[in-house]
């Protein structure tokens, strides 16, 4: 049977005073040889694995807290702390360490580093304790000094600390508050404040547990509202028993727990609300009332979780029709702070608490939160979603998935958050943007599982394509048509989150999605491009904006362009043959005569496929005197007739647009003179191939050529007689098929 007594979770402090949770194993003391001396031992209670090798310092201070915890620190800012199921381990343990020590186990800590001054810690240790003046009204200033003498010396702040403990000072001291206020004694009151807060500062979980205690902590409070600093007192107090009153959305009938809840939140108020902001030295001074907090809601976490009666009644109500709307908003309420109290689980039992949430429908239950008016209440439910989202994507993808084969697409979980996005009322679209990063996450594939048996991407993408897509870019739909959008809809939150949320909004937005669309060069989404005549709406935009010189006037030349010089054939074709009568009278720009070029390009191609055979069976065979691949300037030379435009010289201002019929046709001719010689290069690259297989083959194409008088356009001409037009792209950039000394005598 396994030893639950010595069972402990394991705790490192972080740089942001978060403790850590490094597992859970067993515990035991024994000599380690290496470290020559007593150790605490920590064994991982999964595999066996050694969690923690600590050996007992003589010289460390080791703090029992809270009946089941050890805290020390082994070096500069590295805090390590054993929390223990039971409280006879924790016991146990301390007794071996205060053995080591030579310390009285009765003590709550061993012993402090020492800072002082030799002749200081000499004073100290000479005397045999100190010794408080009488609690009463007329000593109180006395107290006050004494308290604030104490704290810089480790050893004074240690004897304070027992006299205090011992005599029951700080209960004397609260009955002296209850007087001085009856009596309006402000000076009394003020002392108090100091006092107190000086008692917060020599971080004793001893006088915590006092200080904290049911009978107690409200009067703790009530001394910290009479700051000196301050020309009127806080309503700390007013605040916590009125407008922050407990209720049991689900009564609670362990009384233990529901103390603990109570403790823990006056406490963790008092640690923001009440205490002064503490300075770099006193924030080192409350450690202990950081771990007391944290270790509070680990222990009512694990009390909650293992109360199934409790879980049931809670998630049972919430999906109930008939719980009225404030009764639901308290339930969502306490559900948001338990999600937030989980994460000071350790990673093993978060997964579990998640798990037992899902288990119990958190998510069925969301949806019905989701679908009320009341915009706290979806507020609350969104930073639910978000936990389950940010802790275990996955599952929230496999629950929309399933819920996708039994309800229809407008009531899916999913949809209904696109729709509070896309609907959010706040001007700052502070929900909005949450639930926008929230979406990104799930669809996100770069956290999508991938198994031998199942790949979550392809699953949830396409789920995501045929369910969902439609309602994230209705808004962006709507704003295209002609009557105006719903005022509710802000269509900007739609196009940010298709344009993997840019910022840029209005109509361009929508091009610039397409633009990103058209840029993936995928013939999947081309097609579904062309299907659904997706550049009808582009063109009469375009054309609707005339003459004007603008974003939409650029943006939409741009995609067009883009095509034109990716040479996306499937789009070209599509573009020219459906929308060309449009565009042909656009002539400020070369884009569309461009488009039309190409498209005619691809036509006379398919009308004589020999060309491509002859391409594809020269590509297969040549030369094969070795196994290199083709090198770049043969490729250019074989799709010489692809690049019949200058990249460069697409776009250009409306203000250009008045040209002459000359001037349109010269690029026409200059390609058709192109075309010309592009052709009669693949002739001479044939030739030269050729004769390595067939020397009569070449003679033949020699006479055919000779016959035809195309022999000169084959040759390159002089330098003096090459057109300037012609230079950069024939002589510079491509590697001619017939060098010029040879020319055709080879």
């Amino acid at each position: 049977m396994t030893d639950t007594r010595r069972r402990v979770k394991v705790y490192t402090l972080n740089e942001d005073r978060q403790w850590d949770d490094r597992g859970t194993g067993h515990v035991s003391s024994a000599y380690v040889e290496r470290l020559k001396g007593m150790s605490l031992l920590v064994r991982a209670e999964s595999d066996g694995s050694l969690l923690l090798e600590s050996k007992i310092n003589p010289n460390t201070a080791y703090q029992k807290q809270q009946d089941t915890l050890i805290v020390w620190s082994e070096a500069e800012n590295y805090d390590l702390a054993l929390s223990f199921q039971e409280k006879a381990g924790c016991d146990e343990i301390w007794e071996k360490i205060c053995q080591v020590q030579g310390k009285d186990p009765s003590v709550d800590i061993t012993q402090e580093l020492i800072d002082e001054s030799e002749e200081e810690r000499f004073d100290d240790m000479s005397s045999p304790g100190l010794e408080l003046p009488p609690c009463e009204l007329s000593r109180l200033e006395e107290v006050a000094e004494l308290v604030a003498s104490s704290l810089p010396s480790p050893l004074r702040r240690e004897k304070l600390s027992l006299a205090l403990e011992n005599e029951g000072y700080i209960r004397k001291l609260l009955e002296l508050f209850r007087v001085c206020e009856d009596l309006e004694n402000r000076e009394g009151l003020h002392h108090l404040y100091d006092i107190i807060k000086g008692i917060f500062l020599l971080n004793r979980t001893a006088l915590f547990e006092v200080m904290f205690s049911e009978e107690c902590i409200m009067d703790v409070i009530g001394c910290l509202e009479f700051d000196p600093s301050l020309p009127q007192p806080r309503r700390h107090r007013e605040f916590l028993t009125t407008t922050a009153r407990f209720k049991e959305v689900i009564p609670i009938s362990d009384p233990e727990l529901r103390q603990k809840i109570h403790q823990t939140y006056r406490v963790q108020y008092i640690q923001d609300m009440v205490l002064p902001t503490p300075s770099v030295f006193e924030e080192n001074m409350l450690s202990t009332l950081h771990s007391f907090i944290f270790f509070n809601k680990v222990e009512i976490v694990g009390m909650l979780q293992d109360d199934e009666k409790f879980l049931t009644e809670l998630f049972a109500q919430l999906t109930d029709e008939a719980t009225d709307d404030d009764k639901r908003h308290e339930l969502v309420n306490f559900l948001k702070e338990f999600c937030a109290f989980s994460q000071t689980l350790q990673p093993q039992n978060r997964d579990a608490f998640f798990k037992t949430l899902s288990n119990m429908g958190i998510l069925p239950a969301l949806e019905v939160i989701l679908g009320m008016d009341d915009v706290q209440v979806r507020g609350a439910a969104t930073d639910i979603f978000s936990y389950l989202v940010e802790y275990n994507p996955s599952m929230v993808r496999e629950f929309v998935m399933q819920e996708s084969q039994q309800n229809d697409d407008d009531i899916l979980l999913i949809n209904l958050i696109i729709e509070h996005m896309i609907c959010d009322t706040d001007p700052e679209l502070g929900g909005a943007v949450q639930l926008m990063g929230l979406l990104r996450t799930l669809v996100d594939p770069e956290n999508m599982l991938a198994t031998a048996n199942k790949t979550e991407k392809t699953e949830f993408l396409s789920f995501f394509y045929k369910h969902c897509m439609h309602v994230l870019s209705a808004p962006l739909l709507a704003n295209t048509t002609e009557e105006k959008p719903s005022k509710d809809i802000d269509y900007r939150l739609a196009v940010k989150s298709l344009c993997t949320f840019h910022t840029h909004f209005s109509y361009p937005g929508a091009l610039r999605f397409m633009r990103k669309i058209i840029g993936l060069k995928d013939e999947f989404y081309n097609r579904y491009i062309m299907r659904n005549f997706l550049f009808e709406p582009v063109v009469k935009a375009f054309l609707n904006n005339g003459s004007r010189y603008n974003l939409i006037n650029s943006a939409v030349i741009e995609m067009f362009e883009y095509v034109r010089v990716e040479d996306v054939k499937s789009l070209t074709a599509h573009i020219i043959e459906n929308y060309w009568k449009a565009l042909e009278d656009v002539d400020y720009v070369q884009t569309f005569k461009g488009l039309k070029l190409r498209y005619e390009q691809q036509r006379e191609r398919q009308d004589n496929p020999k060309l491509d055979s002859m391409r594809s069976i020269l590509r297969n065979h040549r030369f094969r005197r070795d196994a290199r691949t083709l090198e770049d300037e043969e490729e250019m030379w074989f799709n010489t007739d692809e690049e019949d435009l200058e990249d460069g010289e697409a776009v250009v201002p409306p203000s250009d647009k008045m040209k002459s019929d000359e001037d349109l046709m010269d690029p026409i001719s200059k390609f058709m003179e192109r075309k010309k010689r592009t052709l009669l290069q693949h002739a001479g690259g044939i030739i030269l191939m050729s004769s390595y297989y067939d020397p009569l083959f070449v003679c033949k194409m020699l006479l055919t050529l000779l016959d035809g008088g195309l022999v000169g356009l084959v040759d390159y001409p002089d330098d003096d007689e090459e057109d300037e037009d012609e230079e950069d792209a024939d002589s510079k950039e491509e590697s001619p098929p017939l060098s010029k000394k040879s020319k055709l005598s080879s």
